[in-house]
């Protein structure tokens, strides 16, 4: 005869067990309904929607104002069209703060990451991406000329995973600019970084295009941001004018090349046009948070299934012409009013000017 609190423990047991056997099959069978809804789904859309969850990764050469916009209107792009960080966007962002040997690091680590899409924003770090992969796809930005830099061999759809958003600039406007800041103009300063490709370009551009006019250019290499100011000042007393181009070393220490600048009463002209608030007389240039969102649109397209290398890269039209007189005092010149009247913004003194 069973006791009937032993009974009643033996009931429990067995429930226990049966439940235990119950939720083993559940579980058991789980991946299996998983595993058959994923693969061999002959109906599955050959693209993707803007509700998948993707992975994009962002590399830029260094942080400065014109760089930091590029990577913020591609992810303004980026949520127009759907994709939102934190939501269904995963996004890595890495800096190479200025060394290319990091910038080689970075896209051998974000190769290995495997992410949807590689967003390379300026030239060296764009070189070192496209150099890690051949089938990730890579969307660069902030190139001037991603044909001389071997990122792409042609300005048309490349059929190679890699496309993108060029900031290559007209440089006629450029030079009416140079007129019309010194009418008298006959030799301009180009200070730059010799190992960036997009600096070298301008600069051979820049003499092609001045030599006919009898407007000479003398080079003032800066191999790295700290030779800045002695690169600037190398330049008193042989030239009227200073370009600067978006050569990544000189954006990122412009407050120390403007600095120089002023001691040596020679304007700058910048072709970035936030260079302007730091320093610079005047800039025509890309909208740089525009470039981003044209690079963002590219990167879209790709997120839902088109292939990159059928995307034919995309330019900026429209340049804005940015101006600020009083800097334009602090070197002893004043700029026309029909200049200031053509102007897309004016700008005040910045804070960083003393």
């Amino acid at each position: 005869m069973f006791h009937p609190n032993l009974l009643s423990k033996k009931i429990q047991q067995s429930l226990m067990i049966g439940g235990v056997c119950l939720a083993s099959l559940i579980g058991c069978s789980q991946p299996a309904q998983e595993k058959s809804a994923t693969q061999g789904n002959d109906k599955a859309p050959a693209t993707t929607t803007a509700t998948d969850s993707k992975s994009v990764a962002i590399t830029a050469i260094v942080e400065h104002p014109a760089l930091d916009d590029v990577r913020a209107g591609v992810l303004e792009q980026l949520a127009t069209d759907g994709y939102k960080e934190g939501e269904n966007l995963k996004v890595t962002f890495q800096s190479a703060q200025g060394n290319t040997a990091t910038a080689g690091q970075i896209a051998k680590q974000f190769v290995a990451d495997n992410p949807d899409v590689i967003v390379a924003i300026a030239t060296p770090s764009a070189q070192s991406v496209v150099s890690a992969t051949n089938s990730i796809p890579v969307v660069f930005s902030a190139v001037t000329d991603p044909v001389e830099a071997k990122l792409i061999p042609s300005w048309e759809a490349s059929n190679t995973n890699v496309s993108g958003a060029s900031d290559l600039l007209p440089l006629e406007p450029q030079i009416e600019l140079m007129k019309k800041i010194v009418p008298s103009v006959k030799n301009v300063g180009y200070v730059y970084s010799p190992g960036e490709v997009n600096s070298t370009v301008v600069l051979k551009q820049l003499e092609e295009k001045l030599k006919p006019m009898g407007i000479n250019v003398i080079p003032a290499p800066a191999q790295r941001s700290t030779d800045i100011p002695q690169a600037t000042r190398s330049l008193q007393g042989k030239v009227d004018l200073i370009y600067t181009s978006l050569d990544n070393n000189v954006v990122s220490a412009y407050e120390a090349l403007y600095q120089a600048a002023k001691e040596i009463k020679v304007p700058l002209m910048a072709s970035d046009t936030g260079s302007v608030a730091r320093g610079a007389v005047a800039a025509l240039g890309v909208n740089y948070k525009t470039l981003g969102q044209e690079t963002g649109k590219i990167v879209t397209r790709v997120l839902k299934g088109e292939k990159v290398g059928s995307i034919k890269p995309a330019t900026q039209q429209k340049l804005d012409l940015v101006i600020s007189p009083k800097h334009a005092q602090e070197v002893g010149i004043t700029l026309s009013d029909a200049l200031v009247k053509e102007a897309t913004t004016v700008e005040p003194t910045p804070t960083t000017s003393k």
